[in-house]
């Protein structure tokens, strides 16, 4: 992901690409919402390490290919190799969600999200901000190629993991993959929670920088902001979170990281009606990563937990689907409410969208049984 929204979007920039087809192009990024499409095959199929590391490999030899051909006389073939990346990225995501909910033991899923969470952000400060660092020494197909390298090296590594076995059968009924819910009561709210939990945060973030460019901060300041402030305060985040999970049980975790997140919206409503100001926007921002973090691990933990192992491809992949679809919606309409309402009344108003689903918690909380 980091690769795909960070790296490539400049390279194609700077190799005089237009910025319509760098748009179009970035609508490949639909593979991560449609990937429940494919995630049967996932279940039914091979180990998870046999599909991580078939993804690497893909995604390797797509890395090659963007880095062999030139953008300005080949960019059909180079967009045609970023959708084999993005759909390879895409099917690693739901085989690594399904090897590590059929890893983690009841119990452990705060401290297991914990990790991810923080590995999650590393590899978007590596592999994002920098990997832009190496093509001032190396150039950028030699970039790609060292790309390539670490990623085979990684497939390597995801075949020396331990196997989980799948009982044969319930691989093979794979349009039973959903009916562990549908025989519990209080599906839709359930789903509703999870489809409304994130939606704060995601209505949220597409103003944010926005905000900051606003109030005078300069791209070498907003850099720091998103990789400094952004890094510390996620991770620390994360690491709070799971030992609050581990602690109290994800149900009632839910409540606290939940309350916890809206702080974060609050936060920039209060820097933006005290006029901004570096300090207020330094503030707010870490507010924002350390509540994301803390956030971030209490709702993947309730994920994993309510997904049955022997479909977690499937499961995992519909929900994560379910969240980011409100937020493609809050993202449409946030320029337009801001203009209306400013900064400070636009982020108060999204600390809002947390009560109906903290009104659906009730019901979420009775799926999540903690030992």
């Amino acid at each position: 992901m980091a690769i795909f929204r960070d790296v490539w979007t400049v390279y194609l920039r700077e190799s005089g690409v237009s910025l319509a087809a760098i748009g179009a192009i970035t609508g490949l990024s639909a593979a991560w919402s449609v990937k429940v499409l494919w995630s049967p095959l996932v279940d039914r199929f091979g180990a998870r390490q046999h599909w991580i590391a078939g993804a690497l490999l893909a995604i390797a030899l797509a890395l090659l290919a963007v880095g062999a051909l030139d953008p300005r006389g080949a960019l059909l073939a180079v967009g045609v190799a970023i959708a084999v990346f993005c759909l390879a990225s895409a099917t690693q995501d739901v085989a690594i969600d399904a090897y590590t909910i059929g890893l983690v033991e009841r119990g452990e899923e705060g401290p297991a999200n914990g990790v991810r969470v923080t590995a999650y952000r590393v590899a978007i400060l590596v592999f994002g901000g920098g990997v832009l660092f190496l093509p001032r020494f190396v150039g950028w197909r030699s970039t790609h190629e060292a790309l390539a390298l670490t990623a085979l090296a990684l497939a390597v590594f995801a075949l020396a993991t331990p196997r989980i076995a799948l009982a044969a059968a319930e691989r093979r009924d794979v349009l039973g993959s959903f009916r562990s819910w549908t025989s519990r009561d209080r599906l839709a709210s359930v789903l509703g929670f999870v489809l409304l939990f994130r939606l704060p945060d995601l209505a949220l973030g597409p103003m944010v920088r926005p905000f900051w460019v606003d109030q005078g901060l300069s791209r070498e300041e907003i850099g720091l902001v998103n990789t400094g402030f952004g890094f510390v305060g996620t991770v620390a985040g994360a690491a709070a979170g799971a030992w609050l999970v581990k602690r109290i049980g994800i149900a009632k975790s839910l409540w606290i990281v939940g309350a916890l997140a809206v702080g974060s919206n609050l936060g920039y409503a209060a820097a933006a009606f005290a006029g901004g100001g570096r300090a207020s926007v330094y503030l707010a921002s870490l507010l924002e990563s350390l509540c994301t973090g803390l956030a971030t691990v209490g709702f993947m933990s309730f994920l994993m937990r309510i997904c049955d192992r022997s479909h977690a491809a499937v499961q995992y992949a519909a929900l994560t689907g379910l969240v980011a679809l409100p937020g493609a919606a809050a993202g449409a309409l946030s320029g337009l409410a801001t203009e209306q309402l400013g900064y400070a009344g636009y982020f108060a108003a999204t600390s809002l969208l947390a009560l109906p689903a903290f009104a659906l918690l009730p019901a979420a909380a009775r799926w999540v049984r903690d030992p």
